[in-house]
């Protein structure tokens, strides 16, 4: 099945086959112009979800195809392909409505990362309109599913500080929603025409991390072969949603305080003072109280972001959620693979077997598993046997004496938060509130140390 539909135009067909041939080995669907009048026959015929365009072509410019689509389709994004230090074109670009820029020589990692968060906006956005047909909220929380009391106290944060300039900090389990809510904060707020610029701190190295926050000026370090852009740039006049803080160095957490405290900054190797004009949103998985104490994390950046804290429940204590969670999830794969609404539904035993299970993945879990369910059902009606086994082996737990089936559950939770957390202790001890020690001895009691060896992991 496609990720997506792309268009690739480019006047270089080296360019145009090679970035054609790297979309295409990440299972996108990918249509290829060698100009702008080209490139205007296929978006007329046919639906695209990014448009990577060169910007000096003949004819047809890269920002006459923005134009194009900005008016035309607004649904599709467009990232533009600058030269070699357009660095001011590329900022032009950002201003009219491009979603983002990548300069030549192109970096295949810079390509696969813009496009997932292309994709990844897309479904919330599918998200959005679902949700406001099916429950009638208000437009201000329609990414959100759920009407436990837990998540209503977190609509009336939003509702409260979405509009103000305050920091907010946003704590939970991996896949609880943090993303969701950052993003509900932003669109609710007079910044919503303004960009909204996400960084996941913890998927880059410490020295990309910095390059890619605060940007750099050509021959600042080895590779630095031209002044680069940073994501705070690029967020002037909206909103950046740093996600998982806790992995700033102390070095890099020192440059973050002085620019969400002094809101003003200088590129890596840099001497011009660049001042900030964004609202900043940060999250964590992490109790960065505990990594206060242990020094890891600074108090003084600590309770400069720790102004508004929102926790996102896990979605074991919010079981009544959980078939209406379910149910969105449905609908939408069910649209994505071929199948009307109404064609397929739960049976009343598969929603038993959800609300049984204890969720360690919480929602990102929840809608892996409906989608696995939606692709295996052959009838019109999903029964247990189509949910993986994680979910369906609570019910044949039921039957063992109390004692037992409390190991079992009790491993299935730990070895399912070592798989998400990538084998990791810290983060897995984390994710389920308990110290690496306490971790660790029960890695051994369930016999799960052999498992990690085998993952390949380094103990930390």
């Amino acid at each position: 099945m496609s990720e997506g539909n792309i268009l690739v135009v480019d006047d270089d067909f080296l360019i145009r086959e090679s970035l054609s041939e790297l979309l295409n080995l990440e299972s996108y669907d990918v249509d290829s112009a060698p100009g702008g009048p080209e490139a205007m026959q296929k978006l007329a015929a046919h639906t695209y979800d990014v448009v990577f365009t060169d910007i000096n072509m003949p004819e047809v410019t890269g920002f006459d195809l923005l134009r194009e689509v900005n008016l035309k389709y607004p649904e599709t994004q467009v990232v533009l392909i600058t030269g070699f230090g357009e660095i001011q074109t590329a900022v032009q670009a950002i201003k009219q409505g491009a979603y983002d820029y990548v300069q030549k020589p192109l970096v295949d990692d810079n390509i696969k990362m813009i496009v997932r968060r292309v994709m990844e906006q897309k479904r919330l956005s599918e998200e959005n309109r679902y949700l406001r047909q099916r429950l009638g909220m208000r437009p201000k929380f329609a990414n959100f599913v759920g009407q436990d009391h837990k998540i209503k106290k977190v609509f009336e944060i939003i509702e409260a500080i979405a509009d103000t300039k305050t920091t907010v900090m946003i704590t939970g389990e991996s896949g609880t929603g943090k993303t969701l809510i950052a993003r509900a904060i932003h669109y609710n707020s007079s910044r919503r025409n303004g960009p909204f610029v996400e960084v996941s701190c913890g998927a880059l190295p410490e020295n990309l991390l910095e390059s890619e926050l605060f940007g750099h000026v050509e021959g600042s370090f080895t590779g630095a072969t031209s002044d680069k852009i940073g994501k705070f740039e690029l967020a002037h006049g909206g909103t950046i949603f740093l996600d998982e803080i806790n992995t700033a160095s102390q070095g890099l957490q020192v440059k973050l305080l002085r620019a969400i405290q002094e809101r003003e900054f200088e590129r890596v190797g840099g001497t011009e003072t660049i001042t900030l004009d964004v609202r900043f949103i940060l999250a964590t998985n992490f109790d960065l109280r505990e990594q206060v104490e242990e020094g890891t994390f600074r108090k003084d950046l600590f309770y400069r972001v720790n102004v508004v804290p929102i926790h996102m429940p896990p979605l074991r204590e919010r079981v009544g959620d959980i078939p209406l969670l379910a149910e969105h999830f449905l609908r939408l794969y069910a649209k994505q693979n071929g199948r009307e609404t109404g064609e397929i539904g739960l049976s009343p035993e598969a929603v038993v077997r959800l609300k049984q299970y204890a969720w360690p993945g919480n929602v990102r879990e929840l809608e892996n598993a409906i989608e696995t369910a939606v692709v295996l059902c052959r009838g019109d009606e999903i029964t247990p046997e189509d949910l993986p086994g994680s979910v369906t082996s609570t019910a044949e737990r039921q039957r063992l004496p109390l004692k037992e089936a409390l190991i079992h559950a009790e491993r299935e939770i730990i070895e399912n938060a070592l798989k998400l957390n990538g084998w990791r202790r810290q983060p897995t001890a984390a994710m389920l509130e308990i110290d690496r020690t306490t971790l660790f001895k029960k890695m051994r009691l369930h016999n799960l140390l052999r498992d990690e060896a085998k993952a390949g992991v380094e103990t930390e």
